[in-house]
């Protein structure tokens, strides 16, 4: 049996992956701001369900979280960062406080989470830390700037944990979906676009969600066999839509780079002044 943590498990792939695990007979410590949300979810599965509200912006209060998990169910084999949240608008319209709610949620929160969980993932012998990035941490949309700007973040920051938890037994796992029918889009905020930007590139329409290529329960699933698999990959990139984005843009920066060759090495020599 497979012990989870999954943050954010109130709605959309949270809670489709705490579904998913508890249906497979798993135990899982499912946080959320709100627990009664899963009130259902513990009529059927008793005590397999550990629920502990969580705010993943309050640092103190996923030390304290983090510690009752590992005290209270003993080992934790795999561990879901998926709490997000998104703002549509141009980059220019957002305030100041939407910029540092999706940053603190998204990016900090994270990072917080990851720094706290790998003591004790090492303390008892390795385990799986589950990133949930987007195929937004590779290509960009006008009108989502700020989200782009976190995932982005979460990228390098794993790929470089990664490397240095790995002699402990710890993998990660960036998980790199495309767009997915889930809540996430339903709960994002909205900010009409200033005048300057009115029918320009981040004058987009909202998307819409059951025109969206990826399944929520697709998306689980693959996670799970992921996490669960004797070698969990680095990145896990999903869904068809992100598979040709991502690919896309990978081969269209390696030929911009490769045009660049001379100039790249041009630099390497002093520069005389005039």
């Amino acid at each position: 049996m497979t012990t989870w943590f999954i943050t954010g498990a109130s709605r959309g792939l949270g809670r489709e992956l705490t579904e998913q695990a508890l249906d497979r007979g798993d135990r899982v410590a499912a946080t959320l701001r709100r627990p009664e949300q899963l009130d259902d979810l513990a009529w059927r599965h008793g005590d397999r369900l550990w629920r502990r509200a969580l705010d993943v912006t309050d640092t103190e209060q996923i030390e304290q979280v983090l510690a009752a998990a590992f005290t209270e169910l003993g080992h934790i084999d795999v561990l879901v960062s998926n709490a997000g949240l998104g703002v549509f608008g141009a980059a220019e319209d957002l305030s100041d406080e939407q910029v540092r709610g999706v940053i603190e949620t998204n990016l900090t929160g994270s990072i917080q989470l990851a720094r706290r969980a790998v003591p004790r993932l090492r303390e008892q012998g390795g385990g799986v830390f589950v990133q949930l990035s987007s195929m937004g941490g590779h290509i960009t949309f006008p009108g989502f700037a700020i989200y782009h700007a976190t995932k982005w973040g979460v990228e390098g920051y794993f790929e470089a944990l990664a490397k240095e938890v790995e002699p402990f037994g710890i993998r990660t796992v960036l998980v790199e979906p495309g767009r997915v029918r889930t809540s996430f889009y339903e709960a994002a905020d909205r900010i009409p676009v200033s005048e300057p930007y009115r029918g320009g590139p981040a004058d987009q329409p909202a998307p819409v969600v059951e025109e969206m290529v990826g399944s929520q329960s697709g998306v689980a699933r693959s996670i799970v066999e992921a996490a669960t698999s004797p070698e969990p990959p680095l990145r896990l990139l999903l869904n068809s839509d992100a598979y040709e984005a991502v690919t896309d843009a990978a081969r269209g920066r390696l030929t911009a780079w490769e045009a660049q060759r001379d100039i790249a090495y041009a630099a390497d020599a002093e520069h005389a002044p005039a």
